[in-house]
């Protein structure tokens, strides 16, 4: 049994179809969740940084008090 398409049921799927390759709002959203994702990771890796500097410091200092 053979399935075709009319001309109107083919204009309504490509119709379709490009609609739904031109929505670009999906795409976007990844965008954002990726630049959250670069800056969270940047900031993780300052407070890290920072967090040893100063355990560091406080032990030093801890040290020198005893």
């Amino acid at each position: 049994m053979e399935h075709q398409l009319t001309e109107k049921q083919e204009a309504v799927l490509k119709r379709v179809l490009l609609g739904f390759l031109r929505d670009e709002s999906g795409a976007t959203a990844i965008e954002y969740g990726l630049i959250a994702a670069g800056i969270s990771i940047v900031i993780i890796t300052a407070v890290n940084s920072i967090g040893s500097t100063l355990n560091t410091n406080f032990t030093s200092i801890n040290t020198s008090l005893k």
